[in-house]
């Protein structure tokens, strides 16, 4: 399993870019309203914009990026936006993988895939096997996922595989049963829409990421809102337990000065 730094034990290294951003989605309902257009038409649209944001973090040099596509609580919208929505995932998968392939982008979909129709466990699946070997960035898709059944199923897990521990448990046992396991903890989330709330999304993950609200709908959403984010990112001081006197004294881990700060 990947070895990386856990927020709450070490001081993960700075950076110029977020190594790691993770994403909520929202606004897309809203931004077809506006325009007299069905809701579905939005989720169109916000499929072109993590097209865009793909290519924008590729360009900016990010490692990971992260998006909240369906949450475990989306199951209670309309059954007809459900059914849209699963549709759209099917074509988006077989419309985009070959281009995300080309590009070097490995993609991962994580989430409670058993309550999936069998049709799309099997795209994800081709999907994920194609991409497996690239290493320019990892697109991670968030679907039917929930942090809370994260933390469950990952303590499920590790229970199955260390029984004889008897539930004496450290955050390190459990970190590898994690869905997110294979990435780095999010240096910053973002997300979009004008609400202020985390809802569901990576609750142990999120423990020390820098947090980004911003009104602009996802379907809005281009790179140069993504550079603003980067930018009230990179002018945050990221103490992670510390004081500031300490990172003014030079310990490890403060975020660059701010003039290094974007892409240019």
């Amino acid at each position: 399993m990947p070895n990386f730094t856990s927020s709450t034990r070490d001081v993960p290294a700075a950076a110029a870019v977020p190594r790691h951003i993770a994403v909520i989605m929202d606004g897309n309902g809203r931004w077809a309203k506006k325009r007299f257009l069905p809701r579905f038409a939005g989720h169109k649209k916000g499929v072109e914009t993590v097209r865009a944001m793909v290519k924008a973090c590729l360009e900016r040099g990010v490692e990971y990026l992260t998006l909240f596509a369906f949450s475990s609580e989306n199951w209670r919208r309309p059954q007809d936006e459900v059914s849209l929505l699963m549709q759209l995932f099917v074509k988006a998968l077989q419309q985009e993988i070959v281009k995300l392939h080309r590009n070097g982008v490995r993609l991962r979909i994580v989430g409670d895939l058993t309550r999936f129709d069998p049709k799309l466990q099997q795209l994800i699946r081709e999907a994920e096997e194609k991409t497996a070997g690239n290493q320019k960035l990892c697109l991670t898709v968030a679907a039917n996922y929930g942090g809370r059944w994260d933390i469950m199923q990952a303590v499920n897990r590790l229970a199955a595989a260390h029984p004889e521990q008897g539930g004496r448990w450290s955050e390190t046992d459990l970190e590898p049963f994690l869905a997110m396991s294979f990435a780095p903890e999010p240096d910053l989330f973002i997300r979009t829409g004008g609400e202020e709330r985390i809802s569901n999304f990576l609750l142990w993950q999120l423990a020390y990421t820098e947090l980004y609200f911003t009104d602009a709908l996802w379907p809005e959403f281009d790179s140069a809102a993504l550079d603003a984010a980067i930018g009230s990112y990179l002018r945050r001081e990221r103490r992670f337990g510390r004081t500031s006197e300490q990172l003014l004294g030079g310990s490890a881990g403060g975020n660059p000065p701010p003039e290094s700060s974007l892409h240019a």
